[in-house]
Parts: structure tokens; sequence; C-alpha cells
């Protein structure tokens, strides 16, 4: 496993309007305060949850929607670039009210009834995301910069 150092520069802690998109509203945090590498945690409930399944022999993210109330039982992430711009990469586990859980990659339309959500901004190596032809994932790349 290739592997580098990090250490904490800042940490943004806050509650996501209710009705607000959790993928969006994360994203356009990270770009407002310029995170190109972090890591996210989040719990709550949302009113409803969008999420993806990747298939790997097809190479394609296939779309799960829940059109129901959820408690979110774990969300975690990280933020790197790709196209030089902060990219959110989130999976979270969910909730309904008889315990059932639901899980996957989180996309825009996953939507906060009450979401608080912790955003850790890394100082180290930029992880630039390529694509991986092998996955057909884009992944961290080996190339990296320091952050200034």
């Amino acid at each position: 496993m290739s592997r580098d150092s990090y250490r904490t520069k800042r940490i943004f802690m806050g509650q996501l309007p209710s009705g607000s998109d959790l993928y969006e509203s994360v994203t356009k945090i990270c770009t407002e305060e310029d995170i190109s590498v972090g890591r996210i945690t989040a719990l709550g409930a949302v009113s409803q949850a969008a999420l993806a399944y990747y298939d790997q022999k097809k190479q394609k993210y296939l779309p799960i929607t829940f059109k129901k109330h959820l408690e979110i039982l774990n969300c975690t992430g990280n933020v790197s670039l790709k196209d030089g711009k902060p990219f959110v990469h989130m999976h979270a586990t969910f909730a309904d009210r008889k315990g059932q859980s639901f899980g996957g990659h989180v996309s825009p339309g996953t939507i906060v009834f009450a979401c608080e959500v912790l955003i850790e901004q890394l100082e180290g190596k930029l992880l630039e995301r390529k694509l991986d032809e092998k996955t057909g994932l884009n992944l961290w790349g080996r190339e990296s910069h320091l952050i200034p």
C-alpha cells in the first residue's frame, strides 16, 4: 500500500439546513473553504436518499433511491482533487423505522432532514483523482505535490 502522512489544518463543524442536498452542501463547503484534501463524517436523518452501487463487471454506477425517511447511521468520506477542483467521495449507511439498513455511495438527491457534519481539512501531499483503466474508477494517482 502506498501511503503518505497528513496532519490536521482546520476542522469545520456545523449543521446542514433542513431540505438541503447532503452531497451538494458538503461539496459547496469544500469548494468555498478551498479544501483539497480532507475527511468527512456526518450524522442525522434524511427525508430521502440517493445512493449508487458500483457494478464492477459493467464498470458503471447503478442508482438506488429511497423515498422515505431514514436515519444516517454512518456517513464517511474524503475530499481530494478531480480536474483541479475539490471532489467529495462519501458512503453512508441508513436505517428505516424497522431498523433495516441500506447503504452505498452518496449521490446528489439525498435530502437532509437534520444533519451534523464534520469536515477535517488535512495538510500533506495532494491527492488527484485519475481514471484507472482496470477498474473504470477515478482513483488517487501517484503524482503528488505538497499543499502550500
